[in-house]
């Protein structure tokens, strides 16, 4: 009996070892086989390095306003566009969302062994076909019986995790509750050009900035910070369909955080005014350096009435366009005057999820940048403004930011 016994642990001894894996030594090597990960390099990106700033307040505080006090920080290295966001770029969102619309209408969808429906690309979309008539404005809508596309029906749907509430001791709910599902309309307002300006002319705007080709490679605006948000959902969608299932996907496209637009903003200088190290708007011919409201309102002085395209001027020293000037820029960080107190040092952040029924304090998302609107003061690396989430504006546009994965770039090379 004892002989069975032993030949019995035997056996499942060596079933066991067996399971560990093929050709396995004994020794310990990790799982084998995994993806391999030589970084990315993202189109139209540049890498800032991974260091510590002191950010906070670079000149006088001229508002005396005390909401951004001197504090050293340390950030993670991130790839980040090296300009804005433009409207031709912004286009291909909206020619995705409708585009699946329309497929979405026509039936165009496949199913796989999971009962998961998908669109099938492809199909070609016969845009006179009638079943499309919903997506035109009909009736008393349509203008002099043109046939154009009703913007208030393209809808993107996302959803996303709510990490904060996962990581909180308190949580004991199932994962269905970390999941939050968003639905937003993401055309341009392109109605600002009219609403930001009292009697000003600015109807040829309205009509042209978004869609004539003139305006292709200037910065998108009359963007909500949510529709901001959308359009980094979808952007990392599309890089990650390009890649093959065995490959690792990347981290997501994003908003930058305030503190990592205030670092790649200041391109390496520690304590200069403004991106492009200096603590003037001129250069030493006396030629100003960003798009902004010069003096007492010389618009065309700069070079640009309005808004310019998105590689004017010359970039700071990450290769970064127009971090000062042309358009300011969202970020993922919500607004608080005393923030910089409460702030971790590494990697500081400070998001809040305001819902709908929220007081509009709540509401308030940090911009940065200035824009051509502004004076030069807002133009500065260390000066802090916000703006309303639901609010959509003729000089607030957005570029994203995406995380380095890893020490360093360099330990790719």
């Amino acid at each position: 009996m004892k002989q069975v016994l032993f030949f019995l642990l035997a056996v499942s001894l060596l079933i066991g070892l067996s399971s560990c894996g093929k050709n396995n030594s004994g020794q310990l090597s990790g799982v084998q086989n995994r993806p391999s990960w030589k970084g990315i390099n993202p189109y139209g990106m540049v890498y800032v390095p991974s260091g510590t700033t002191h950010i906070g307040q670079s000149d006088q505080d001229v508002f005396s306003t005390y909401t951004q006090r001197p504090k050293s920080i340390s950030i993670m290295g991130f790839y980040m566009d090296e300009t804005e966001i433009t409207n031709n770029e912004y286009r291909e969102f909206v020619y995705y969302v409708r585009d699946s619309i329309a497929h979405t209408i026509m039936g165009d969808l496949l199913e796989d062994d999971f009962g998961n429906e998908f669109i099938d690309w492809d199909y070609d979309i016969d845009w006179e076909d009638e079943t499309l008539d919903e997506m035109y404005y009909q009736g008393d809508n349509a203008l002099s019986g043109k046939r154009e596309l009703d913007v208030e029906k393209l809808n993107y749907a996302w959803e996303w995790i709510d990490w904060k509430k996962a990581s909180s001791r308190n949580f004991d709910g199932v994962r269905s509750d970390l999941i939050n599902r968003e639905e937003v309309k993401i055309y341009p307002d392109t109605l600002v050009w009219i609403r930001d300006f009292s009697y000003s002319y600015n109807e040829p705007y309205a009509r042209n900035y978004f869609w004539h080709p003139a305006f292709d490679d200037y910065p998108v605006v009359g963007i909500e910070w949510k529709q901001a948000k959308a359009f980094c959902d979808w952007r990392t969608r599309l890089w990650n369909s390009a890649r093959s299932s065995k490959e690792a996907n990347t981290e997501v496209f994003r908003l930058p955080t305030e503190t990592e637009w205030e670092y790649a903003a200041r391109g390496g200088h520690e304590l200069s005014a403004y991106p492009w190290g200096s603590y003037y708007v001129r250069n030493a011919k006396g030629c100003l350096l960003a798009n902004f409201k010069p003096g007492r309102g010389n618009y065309p002085e700069d070079g640009g009435m309005l808004t310019v395209p998105v590689d004017a001027y010359f970039p700071n020293d990450y290769g970064l366009y127009n971090m000062s000037g042309n358009v300011a820029e969202w970020t993922e960080t919500a607004y608080y005057p005393q923030a910089y107190n409460h702030m971790h040092d590494l990697n500081p952040d400070l998001k809040y999820d305001a819902k709908e029924d929220d007081p509009k304090a709540l509401k308030r998302k940090v911009i940065r940048g200035g824009s051509w609107k502004d004076i030069s003061y807002f133009l500065q690396t260390g000066t802090r403004h916000w703006e309303y989430q639901d609010t959509a504006k003729s000089y607030v546009g957005f570029r994203c930011a995406l995380t380095f994965l890893g020490r360093s770039i360099n330990d790719l090379k």
